[in-house]
């Protein structure tokens, strides 16, 4: 888009004095009080020279940048307003929180419901991986996780809060009275952004080279390539928190300023002796000048670096090297923490696969730097270094602990794999394109450099390995597709555009759950569907299946089969609606068994999620459920298999609050005032698209969105019992249960498997137990009667068995053996010496099974080659192989045999 000057001529730079200059090196314009700036001050075109400036004598750790900003923009009106986690469960499309304009996104930002305070100010922490690779390698610039503190206003069409100029002005005077900046050494430079459909004119606040915030004013909605002008207009702000810190503490790099004595902690514990502070801080002040999108920049600033320190060259590129590796397993660490104190749990896919991704990058760089400290150990420093600022990482530090050891148990397993994994890629000879290393990743999930060593000691395949490797593979995987993949229509697509047609069904199910008939009115009929003005059927969705009954019209029953939803039009489904028309009248009947068994199921799957959640941790999340009126299910995020006595306590527990009579209620919230007093937990089930949130409240026990139908205290769930828990896929483990009165037809259909049983055995249930004790030590002692009759018959045939001489082969032959894996040991040992074969035919049914076994000189692929010619199917390599004859007399083939070993040596 051709940005207009006049977005950025404000009266707040002709007010202040401000000069519109042209920066000499990218030809950007900046807006500067300094009338002979021709430099932006912004990296590439400068050198991080705040690190030897004299301006801001302050000493803010994050905390204190944090405090400061936050008092700042609350002295100025600006209501503080408490972070989200930094998994973004309240959007269908992010996993992770990249913004703290991402908070407001997009319930907010679109206008469906208000902020929770305008003006408002956050500091928000946030995760971005797109820079994985480039952390420590620039010395600060990039991190993976850090604090953007915003200051947002949100103007309306008929309630105008601030705009351009307010917003520089509060930023001059942040930057001049609160930390202390001259401000001639202030630029504003002039940019553009875009991000999640919208964009508008920005600015970027320059300080000696860093860059401390980005002012953006949202003013467009992107649509089809066009920029339309948006009613709503936000102030979107990000000034770096970090980037605060550094810049009054003026340490060697940003990870001095942020981690304090950690750093030094971290290059003990990681066995590395500390590099010099002096080749740090000339690495930090030229790192504006590496371009991460060109390697050979890196290369360029080592020199540079060693040049200025008049050191050898390769002398600091090995200790910047090492340097940044610290930096790395610091910075990770830290991120990992955040991760997982808000609920992450490891995975191969969804947000849990970016945690794993950057664990086991963490651990691959303490492998790197010759480390044999444990991540748990890294782990621990970092949560009591980060205890008072992120709570939340106390308050979870078993889980974190436990999932990083965890995870680094299965990192080991598969570095011990490689091997074998190698082989089968080693087939392939050439070169592994970018696209299939990261398929290999995926699947595998073996580090790049680790494939890189394997494949080296092989000859003929070529291995480039993408400098950012993980920041590719993040980019594909951070998106949410999963989430954001919405529920397939149940209903033909010429209903949903019927459905168009009508009001909103009044929905008599919120008003009384326990409404079994009503009376209503036809409004439309298409095919078997139907729409009623008002009904009670609740139609299919968060896992419920829609209600079964019958419509009654003029003494006719017509059975309902199904009920769904489009646009809040309720269809029923009909098995016939011939004669049913638009005006009739009807009085309907819902299968009420049906639905009651529906609402205890669907309640008791709160129960349990409630329970998992505290007997298991705050990391345990909804993954997928359904409720039916045989069964509920359940998935939950948990990062290994659940014990037996897990799952007993979670029944207890679940049984517990049945027992003890909790009042359930449904109600009605706007979804700012539900976020801030319930957290992002309210979106177990999924994230509405709506102003207010329908919240279902299990007394002091649960409290989570959800529209569907539900008892109105535990106890008349009756009791529940967990039938089934698997683990489905990595991270996330399925329970199913049964509630009231299914429980008692569980127990029957239990109790007749266990009388077939006994029956089978013959004795009674009640002495099943010890009847299968005894049944069980029978064929134990039979089974070690067997083994020795084995054993016997395999050393008498080895003895017995006579070796035929063919062109210097030993050749024996095992006619009809004992069973299969006799003759295989039998053949084992006999070949065990060279210039060998034995083969053993066995009669099975109507075929005749050929197995061959040969020495190690010997290759059994001839053999198998002339029993294929006879019409044997069947194959093997090296020195065993097996075929199988349907029509085939043994001595055509023992006579085959030998006629092919003749002359085969």
């Amino acid at each position: 888009m051709k940005v207009s000057e006049e977005e950025y001529r404000l009266k707040f730079f002709k007010d202040n004095g401000y000069l519109r200059k042209e920066c000499k090196v990218c030809r950007t314009p900046f807006w500067t009080t300094e009338p002979n700036r021709d430099n932006c001050a912004d990296i590439p075109c400068s050198d991080y020279y705040f690190l030897d400036s004299n301006i801001s004598k302050l000493n803010w750790s994050v905390s204190e940048a944090r405090k400061r900003f936050l008092g700042f923009f609350n002295k100025h009106g600006h209501e503080i307003i408490p972070p989200k986690p930094v998994l973004a469960r309240w959007r269908n499309d992010i996993y992770l929180t990249i913004a703290s304009i991402v908070d407001f996104q997009p319930h907010v930002t679109s206008g469906i419901v208000p902020p929770p305070a305008n003006p408002l100010v956050i500091s928000q922490p946030c995760i971005r991986l797109e820079d994985v690779d480039n952390v420590g390698i620039t010395f600060g610039r990039h991190l993976t996780t850090f604090e953007m503190g915003g200051h947002h206003a949100f103007n309306y069409p008929d309630k105008f809060i601030y705009w351009k100029d307010e917003t520089l002005e509060l930023s001059k005077e942040f930057f001049v009275e609160e930390m202390k900046i001259p401000e001639e050494m202030l630029n504003f430079k002039e940019s553009w952004w875009e991000g999640g459909g919208n964009a508008g004119p920005s600015f970027e606040v320059t300080v000696g080279g860093l860059e401390l915030a980005t002012l953006v004013f949202m003013q467009y909605s992107i649509l089809n390539g066009e920029y339309i002008p948006l009613k709503l207009k936000v102030v979107d702000t990000g000034y770096g928190i970090e980037r605060l810190a550094w810049f009054t503490q003026k340490t060697p790099t940003s990870f001095h300023a942020i981690y304090g004595n950690l750093v030094y902690t971290f290059f003990r514990k990681l066995g590395q002796q500390y590099v010099d502070e002096e080749m740090l801080k000339h690495a930090a002040r030229l790192a504006g000048r590496i371009d991460t999108d060109k390697p050979e920049t890196i290369e360029l600033h080592r020199l540079e670096v060693a040049k200025t320190l008049n050191m050898d060259a390769e002398v600091v590129k090995e200790e910047l090297t090492r340097a940044a590796r610290v930096f790395q397993v610091l910075d990770h660490t830290k991120t990992i923490g955040l991760m997982l104190a808000d609920g992450l749990v490891p995975s191969n896919s969804g947000e849990g696969y970016l945690g794993r991704l950057l664990i086991r990058r963490a651990l691959r760089v303490i492998k790197l730097l010759g480390s044999n400290v444990r991540l748990i150990d890294l782990m621990k420093d970092q949560i009591d270094f980060w205890k008072e600022d992120f709570p939340e990482m106390l308050r979870n530090k078993d889980y974190i602990l436990d999932a990083v050891e965890y995870e680094e148990e299965k990192f080991q397993e598969i570095i011990q794999r490689v091997p074998s994994i190698i082989s089968t890629i080693s087939k392939k000879k050439g070169k592994i394109e970018e696209e299939e290393l990261i398929k290999i990743y995926d699947t595998n999930g073996i580090p790049p450099d680790i494939l890189s060593e394997e494949l080296k000691k092989r000859d003929g395949i070529q291995l480039d390995i993408p400098s950012n490797f993980y920041a590719l593979v993040a980019r594909r995987h951070q998106t949410a597709p999963l989430k954001a993949e919405k529920e397939k229509a149940k209903l033909p697509s010429e209903i949903i555009k019927f459905a168009k047609n009508f009001r909103p069904t009044e929905k008599l199910y919120y008003k009384d759950q326990y409404l079994r008939d009503f009376d209503a009115e036809i409004l439309g009929v298409k095919d078997n569907f139907v729409i009623l003005d008002r009904t009670a059927f609740y139609p299919e969705g968060g896992g419920q299946l829609g209600d079964k009954g019958k419509i009654i019209v003029n003494g006719k029953e017509y059975d309902v089969l199904d009920t769904q939803v489009s646009s809040d039009v309720i269809v029923h489904v009909l098995e016939t609606a011939n004669g049913l028309k638009p005006g009739d009248k009807v009085h309907a009947e819902i299968d009420w068994q049906r639905r009651y068994r529906l609402m205890k199921h669907h309640t008791v799957t709160h129960v349990i999620l409630g329970a998992a959640k505290k007997l298991l941790g705050d990391h345990v999340w909804q993954a997928g459920a359904e409720k039916t009126p045989d069964k509920g299910r359940l998935d939950i995020t948990h990062y290994k298999m659940l014990t037996e006595e897990e799952i007993r306590k979670i029944e207890d527990i679940s049984n517990y609050i049945i027992n003890d009579r909790r009042p359930v209620r449904a109600f009605e919230m706007g979804r700012v005032e539900a976020e801030l007093k319930f957290g992002v937990s309210i979106y177990e089930g999924g994230v509405p698209e709506k102003a207010n949130i329908r919240l279902l409240e299990i007394k002091d026990w649960d409290i989570e969105g959800c529209g569907g139908t539900h008892v109105s205290n535990t106890s008349e769930i009756g009791g529940v019992k967990i039938i089934n828990v698997e683990k489905i896929q990595e991270g996330v483990i399925r329970l199913e249960y049964v509630a009231g009165d299914v429980v008692s037809k569980y127990a029957r259909e239990l109790e007749e498997r266990i009388n077939d049983v006994a029956k089978t055995l013959g004795t009674s249930s009640e002495e099943l137990n010890k009847r299968v004790h005894r049944f069980t030590q029978e064929i134990k002692e039979k089974e070690d009667l067997v083994l020795t009759l084995k054993r016997y018959y395999i050393e008498n045939t080895l003895a017995e068995l006579k070796a035929e001489n063919i062109d210097s082969i030993r050749f024996y032959s095992i006619i009809n053996p004992l069973d299969q894996d006799s003759s295989k040991e039998i053949m084992r040992r006999l070949t065990s010496d060279n210039k060998t074969v034995a083969i053993s035919l066995m009669k099975d049914k109507n075929s005749i099974i050929v197995d061959i076994a040969t020495s190690k000189d010997i290759k059994v692929d001839s053999i198998i080659d002339n029993l294929r010619k006879l019409g044997g199917k069947g194959g093997g390599k090296g020195t065993f192989g097996s075929i199988r004859f349907n029509e085939m007399k043994i001595e055509d083939i023992l006579d085959a045999i030998k006629k092919g070993l003749k002359g085969s040596i």
